[in-house]
């Protein structure tokens, strides 16, 4: 007799940098969706806010020709992550046993469970740029 999580698939996200060398998986729930304005993120980056989404280490896989994205040592705990072909920011791989993703890379953004619900380092965004997340 099959249980009902047995029956229950895992989400799967998909997505890949500008030129294609460098492709996920992630099959999870998407964790700590939320808005970033550090200067670091902007930095990364090249915007003035940046949309994460976490997961897990283990459930993610780099699937494209690239393999695993280049890495950037930027702090203490953290590593940017990059296609080292063109360029695209892919995320940050941290120490802790998570790989945060940008949604930019992402194949599909619409999905729910997406949504930024938080917005953090409000105070280093210009004052004139305004971030705010809205459910359908």
């Amino acid at each position: 007799m099959a249980t009902a999580a047995a029956g229950k698939k895992k989400a799967l996200f998909t997505g890949g940098c500008l030129c294609g060398a460098i492709r996920f998986e992630a099959r999870a729930a998407a964790g700590k969706p939320h808005t970033c304005s550090c200067k670091m993120c902007q930095r990364h980056s090249g915007a003035l806010t940046v949309a994460w989404v976490e997961f897990p280490r283990d459930v993610v896989a780099w699937t494209g020709p690239g393999g695993a994205p280049a890495v950037y040592r930027s702090s203490d705990y953290s590593s940017r992550a990059f296609c080292s072909a063109c360029g695209s920011s892919i995320g940050a791989i941290d120490d802790a046993p998570v790989v945060a993703l940008l949604l930019g890379i992402f194949d599909k953004t619409n999905a729910a469970e997406l949504i930024p619900t938080s917005h953090s380092f409000r105070s280093t965004r210009p004052n004139w740029w305004h971030v705010e997340a809205v459910k359908p």
